[in-house]
């Protein structure tokens, strides 16, 4: 038995961070969206996406697969009634898919996710269903994600010590620290939801965080950083200065002062000293930002919304982002002024192109210092990135 998580269309609405990563590997929580789906189902958990993602991605197969839409936030209820379906059944939520269960060998074909098919049997889903559909879908969900997680996480564990050299406001059950995670001098609020420290991450003296907030394994957060909720910073990742309802997918930097505000990050990015974003307009209007899907910039219907940056994306120090900047994977930004609000992938400060060797190269050494290796699958996929973004580059 195995459960497949599909981009189920959105795949470009979530560009730039599907350039690198399926929708289900997005990170939300605690964890991403596929490693929640594993946890809770107990069950190997693949994806069906673009060919080029295929294979450091792939889709997994068992006697039974379970097609999920891949941007719905797995909680217990609804893995549950996924797992409850019978073969030749569609489970429904006012009309939408959100899983198949069409038999044994059925996962091999595409399903549309516009409409149940007529051939198979309708189960409707009363439950509450949180669907990833756009970018800032991410940081608005991040505070829901984070404590349904942390409910199924930590139950029935013991959380390790906390210090008493901290100050805790709220419940302190609801702080929990896995093994060898480091938390002293640090002001801690779980008022508005829960505090999770992975293993081996640090919290330096002087933080004052309120929850929720998701730490992962290895990340640390730097010293007298201001983190407000909903926040989640993924593995091996450094967070200074002054951060709110934000999340970083992991291995990335932003190590110093500077403000971040409903944003999203992907992997091994890193913000020089002083990057600033606008999060809200000065006429307090509706945000723009640019839609790969419409090749435009588009209104997004949100008052909030600051930076999407896609992998490998880094800015220059004292680097002014406007209000939903889109920076797409490899893009370099640096300069004075406020840079241009779509930033391509592979561009190198005003208008240069970073020459794709001299990117790779980069990349091969940023990851390495971490000891994780940029292998040849991960080469293919920015070399697909880069020839696919060259348009946007003219």
């Amino acid at each position: 038995m195995a459960i497949l998580l599909s981009d189920a269309g959105l795949h470009q609405h979530l560009l730039p961070l599907t350039y690198t990563r399926p929708v289900g590997a997005l990170r939300v929580g605690i964890h991403s969206i596929a490693e929640m789906w594993k946890r809770i189902s107990g069950m190997p958990t693949g994806f069906r996406t673009e060919p080029y993602l295929r294979e450091k991605f792939p889709a997994v197969k068992g006697d039974r697969t379970w097609e999920v839409l891949g941007g719905a936030l797995p909680t217990a209820e609804l893995v549950a009634a996924v797992i409850d379906m019978e073969p030749g059944e569609v489970l429904l939520q006012a009309g939408r898919p959100l899983a198949f269960s069409p038999g044994s060998s059925a996962h091999v074909a595409e399903m549309d996710w516009t409409v149940a098919p007529a051939y198979l049997n309708p189960r409707e889903f009363v439950g509450t269903v949180t669907i990833i559909e756009r970018p800032w879908h991410i940081f608005q969900h991040c505070g829901t994600a984070i404590r349904s997680d942390f409910a199924f996480i930590t139950e029935g564990r013991r959380s390790e010590s906390l210090s008493a050299l901290n100050t805790v406001i709220g419940d302190p059950r609801l702080i929990f620290l896995e093994a060898d995670a480091k938390v002293e001098a640090a002001m801690l609020n779980t008022a508005n939801g829960p505090i999770y420290i992975g293993r081996g991450a640090e919290v330096m003296e002087g933080c004052m965080v309120r929850g929720p907030l998701a730490l992962g394994d290895h990340a640390q957060l730097k010293m007298g950083a201001k983190v407000y909720g909903a926040c989640s910073f993924g593995p091996e990742s450094r967070v200074g200065g002054e951060v709110n309802n934000s999340v970083i997918h992991g291995y990335s930097n932003k190590g110093h002062d500077g403000f971040l505000g409903n944003s999203v990050l992907g992997e091994w990015c890193n913000l020089g000293a002083d990057t600033n974003t606008s999060n809200l307009k000065n006429t307090y209007g509706e945000v723009k930002a640019w839609s790969y899907a419409h090749e435009a910039l588009m209104a997004t219907g949100q008052q909030f919304l600051g930076l999407v940056m896609g992998d490998h994306a880094k800015s220059g120090i004292n680097t002014m982002f406007n209000t939903g900047t889109v920076a797409g994977v490899c893009a370099n930004v640096l300069g004075s002024g406020f840079p241009a609000k779509h930033i391509p992938s592979f561009s190198w400060g005003g208008g240069e192109v970073y020459a794709l060797g001299k990117a790779l190269s980069t990349c091969a050494t940023v990851m390495e210092r971490r000891k994780v290796p940029f292998t040849e699958v991960d080469r293919a996929i920015l070399e697909h990135v880069f020839n696919m973004t060259e348009a946007h580059r003219r």
